[in-house]
């Protein structure tokens, strides 16, 4: 029997942190869970695609968009699971047991990790409680927390929306709290961002952009805004 999950990370000039996220796959190849990494590009002019081939994956390029992206590293993808991540997102030990055990048990719910920081403080530690804290209250998991689900189940939901924003609320929303849970590991993301823009600020500035997305805002409309910023 082939290994079930297929892992789909979207890119764009990820050179920087890919190596990372790729090296923390290698528990699920050592556990026989992996069975593919598909990694769908939107267009880099760095090391990434390089990358991405030495590293054995099955790459898919199309315009740059991460659910556009998402959408069609899916549709590449041949696992009966399906393990979304970040490009900046490393998995910590223990993630494919985690893993393992939620395919096993709850095939009707997707999944996603705590979120941590590769950053040291109070800051990020808050910022990255109160994410946590809107995965489980208001069953709102990010893109950055990973994603763990069903192929079954991502089809019912329509999969990832080809939309330049939001593109991971949408889905989690068409989910719902009944189709969500929480996984026992952690995805630790990159706080650059944060740090060149202020936690404080950063953060206030997602959660608007969640506000108007919800009150129902063009996703373009706010992507423009989002990278003009």
């Amino acid at each position: 029997m082939r290994a079930p999950l297929s892992v789909v990370i979207p890119t764009l000039n990820a050179g920087a942190h890919l190596p990372a996220t790729l090296s923390s796959l290698g528990e699920g190849l050592a556990a026989g869970l992996l069975r593919e990494l598909v990694v769908s590009d939107g267009g880099s002019h760095d090391a990434t695609r390089t990358m991405a081939e030495a590293a054995g994956a099955v790459l898919v390029a199309g315009p740059p968009g991460r659910g556009g992206q998402l959408r069609r590293g899916a549709a590449a993808a041949g696992g009966p699971w399906l393990l979304f991540l970040h490009a900046d997102t490393v998995l910590l030990p223990g993630w494919a047991d985690a893993v393992a055990r939620h395919m096993a048990r709850r095939p009707g719910r997707a999944g996603w990790f705590r979120l941590a920081f590769d950053a040291e403080g109070l800051a990020p530690r808050l910022v990255a409680g109160w994410a946590n804290m809107r995965a489980r209250a208001f069953a709102l998991p990010y893109g950055d927390q990973g994603l763990l689900i069903a192929r079954p189940l991502y089809e019912a939901a329509g999969g990832f929306d080809d939309m330049p924003l939001m593109e991971d609320v949408a889905l989690v929303r068409r989910l719902g709290r009944a189709r969500l849970a929480p996984l026992p590991a952690t995805a630790l993301t990159g706080a650059e961002r944060y740090i060149a823009e202020g936690w404080l600020r950063r953060g206030a500035r997602n959660l608007g952009t969640l506000a108007r997305y919800a009150l129902g805002a063009d996703p373009a409309r706010l992507a423009e805004r989002y990278q003009r910023r």
